[in-house]
């Protein structure tokens, strides 16, 4: 009977500091103030503006659109990482952080892609 007590309240108290640390980790949106919003979108416009300025440099011409597509998110990954920073700033959790910038990066990247190979494909077919 006393085994069985001890059982119990050490599950209890398990659950308590599990419970504990997921309260951490969740995050409410509706947090972020206006002012905070905007930073996190000029920066987010940063990244988009670095993306497109990278692709327009015409050595990425010459390589093939998968190659081309790693070396400009490479060269843009320190204005991500910028963004990043604004989220830790304002407390937003990091897991939460890091999920929106992966999103946004794999975004990215489908998009730059797909714009390169349109380009390499209609050089094809133009010649």
């Amino acid at each position: 009977m006393i085994n069985k007590k001890i059982i119990i309240l050490s599950l209890l108290m398990y659950s308590s500091f599990i419970t504990a640390a997921e309260s951490k980790s969740v995050w409410n949106a509706t947090s972020l103030t206006p002012e905070v919003m905007k930073k996190i979108q000029s920066s987010q416009l940063e990244y988009k503006k670095c993306v497109i300025k990278e692709m327009q440099k015409p050595d990425y011409k010459k390589i093939e659109s998968r190659k081309a597509t790693g070396k400009i998110i490479k060269q843009c990954e320190p204005v991500l990482g910028k963004m990043r920073t604004v989220y830790i700033e304002v407390k937003v959790p990091e897991i939460i952080a890091d999920r929106h910038l992966k999103k946004m990066r794999i975004q990215t990247t489908r998009k730059l892609l797909q714009e390169l190979m349109f380009r390499e494909a209609s050089k094809k077919a133009g010649k």
